[in-house]
């Protein structure tokens, strides 16, 4: 590791020249010790190097180097570890100057459990679940497409394992021909096995096998005289081969992903077009932050390791445009993939024609997004002007509190920069102590507690809107001046005389109160932030309030003290799957009888006259 001090002017000559020629990354910082740039190379002197050529390939690159206080590199085996390395330090450095790919999604995927009876799921987030996950897919929708074919054809479960331990008969989707009904026994275990089996190499694109399997199955069964499994192996064979005949790319199973590229006025689009099992699974639109970047190629190289970096790749890559690191790209991804994975710009047939859609539909994107920054932009300036501000605020947070005639209280903040919405720095707050239906108190204690942290911090907005009148604001007041907070403009949002939107009344905090009216786009931008805080607000507090009557509801059934209702949670996993139950398994649960289960049944299903049985003893 070499650096150079932050107080003098950085000598790039002088700190390549001692360099070493093994492959690596370098890190760039500034002179407030942030992070400018982070690269890989094969050579580190040779590339380092030619940051420090009497001429540079961009005005950009010139504008980063004068920036440079100091500089750091990692030495690696191979340059693909360099490139690993590398998309690691993006990630969790997120440098000024490089290519970031903004998407605070997970991504979602089909996951088949690991488990005696596998379940088939819709998974988002975290994969902490043991078993086989399926993707990504491009959109919810494509997921849920897939699952209710996969669903149609090899029946498989799709309910919560509480569920499926408690059931004593057949649920709604063996009915109509969607489940083999493994929970109550209807199915053996090694045909299920064989159905996961198919189901996964369905997923994996390998449908032929699955044909060809299922053929052979159906023939064994018919020739035994199985003609019942022969016509459920039938119906599995004509499902695949109807999917079959709705290929979009002829005559294969293609697992392909298309990217294209467009860029303008130092904007981009990345365009997704997801194969999967030759099926099309449909769009997805990205917008990487460039950071100065104008080169769509670029953009390209940028987006591909840091997107399959995360994502397990497909067996194809279409480019709408070359990239540099193509050659190393596949190799390190068809490592991690466990096979082969190509990347390709030149191609012919169904992919070209698939890669002008993709060309055109990242134009189009591009021209939506662009349309609406401008839009945006105009609004925050208008807000600026309203707000009488010498700059564009950069952070707004906005605050709204929810209860139900003071049941179940419960404060939101949410948080918006000039691109939108921050959803990963959104709070929400429980509010306890104070009298039920006190708003004022209510915003008071949210508002303590947020900014007591944000002093602690330093990360403060420029504007807090409230969403009340002067009372709220008041409160907001109150808790700024009690922490030392001075440099946040208190805005209230308070609803006009007959509550329409557009009728709202703006409190400033030099006590002028304006009206802008439905086409001020300064109000339109705060209609958004208080629609948001409000709907934060309202989620939560549903939350907190159904969660807090489904305890209660056990809690006011006469014999339900905490430990009986802490056992029946457990035993069913939860209120619902308990009111799925029947009084026979209702009554297997430790310390409950028979006559207290047709009690609990009763009340949870609003039947009175069963609840008049006599009382149980309550428990010790």
């Amino acid at each position: 590791m070499n650096d150079a001090s932050p107080a003098t002017v950085f000598d790039g000559k002088a700190f390549v020249r001692d360099l070493t020629t093994a492959p690596g990354v370098y890190r760039m910082y500034s002179s407030d010790d942030s992070v400018l740039y982070v690269g890989k190379a094969l050579s580190l002197k040779k590339r380092v190097t030619s940051y420090f050529l009497s001429t540079v390939s961009s005005p950009r690159i010139a504008v980063m180097i004068k920036q440079i206080a100091r500089m750091e590199i990692t030495v690696t085996r191979t340059e693909s570890e360099a490139l690993i390395l590398e998309n690691q330090l993006i990630k969790s450095l997120r440098p000024r100057y490089n290519v970031l790919l903004r998407d605070d999604k997970s991504y979602p995927y089909i996951l088949i459990t690991d488990e005696t009876w596998p379940r088939l799921a819709f998974h988002r987030g975290p994969r902490a679940v043991p078993g086989r996950y399926f993707g990504p897919y491009p959109s919810a929708s494509a997921v849920t497409s897939t699952l209710d074919l996969m669903q149609k054809i090899f029946k498989l479960r799709n309910c919560e394992d509480s569920v499926f331990r408690n059931r004593s008969r057949p649920c709604l989707q063996h009915q109509i021909g969607r489940c083999t009904a493994p929970c109550v026994g209807l199915i053996a275990p090694r045909d299920y096995d064989a159905d996961t089996k198919r189901a996964m190499l369905f997923l994996d694109g390998r449908s032929g096998e699955v044909v060809d399997d299922l053929t052979r199955s159906m023939e064994a069964a018919s020739a035994s005289l199985q003609f019942e499994l022969a016509a459920y192996l039938r119906d599995q064979v004509t499902g695949i081969r109807r999917i079959q005949a709705k290929q979009y790319i002829e005559g294969e199973q293609a697992e392909m992903d298309v990217l294209a590229c467009a860029m303008e006025q130092g904007t981009a689009c990345v365009l997704l077009l997801a194969f999967r099992n030759g099926m099309n699974l449909g769009t997805r639109s990205f917008f990487p932050k460039t950071n100065g970047v104008d080169n769509a190629s670029e953009v390209l190289d940028a987006f591909v390791s840091q997107y399959y970096f995360e994502q397990r790749p497909p067996r194809e890559i279409v480019l709408s445009h070359a990239i540099e690191d193509a050659e190393l790209l596949e190799k390190v991804l068809s490592a991690q993939a466990g096979r082969k994975v190509e990347i390709k710009t030149s191609v012919r047939g169904d992919r070209a024609r698939y890669l002008d859609m993709a060309v055109s539909n990242a134009v189009l994107a591009l021209s939506t997004e662009i349309t609406s920054n401008v839009a945006q932009r105009k609004r925050l300036e208008a807000l600026q002007e309203m707000l009488g501000m010498d700059h564009m605020p950069q952070r707004m947070e906005c605050f709204d509190i929810s209860h139900t005639q003071g049941e179940a209280t419960v404060a939101s903040c949410v948080v918006f920069n000039q691109e939108g919405a921050l959803r990963n720095q959104y709070r929400r707050f429980n509010i306890d102590g104070i009298t039920p239906g006190d708003d004022y108190a209510a915003m008071h204690q949210a508002l303590t507690r947020r900014f007591k942290r944000a002093v602690e911090e330093g990360v403060v907005p420029d504007v807090l809107f409230i969403d009340g009148g002067e009372g709220q604001l008041t409160q907001a007041r109150d808790v700024l001046k009690e922490l030392g907070v001075t440099q946040v403009m208190l805005v209230g949002v308070a609803k006009g005389v007959e509550r329409r939107a557009g009728d709202e009344q703006i409190l400033l905090p030099d006590g002028r109160i304006l009206r802008p009216g439905a086409h001020s786009p300064a109000l339109q931008w705060i209609q958004q932030i208080r629609d948001e805080a409000h709907r934060f607000a309202i989620t939560g507090h549903r939350g907190r309030r159904q969660k807090k009557r489904d305890v209660s509801r056990l809690e006011d059934i006469p014999g339900i003290g905490p430990k009986r209702r802490s056992a029946l949670l457990k035993h069913f996993g939860g209120l619902a799957a308990l009111k799925e139950a029947g009084t026979e398994e209702i009554a297997r649960v430790a310390g409950v009888n028979a006559e207290l289960a047709a009690r609990i049944y009763a009340s949870l299903h609003g039947l009175e006259s069963k609840a008049n049985l006599p009382e149980p003893p309550l428990e010790p």
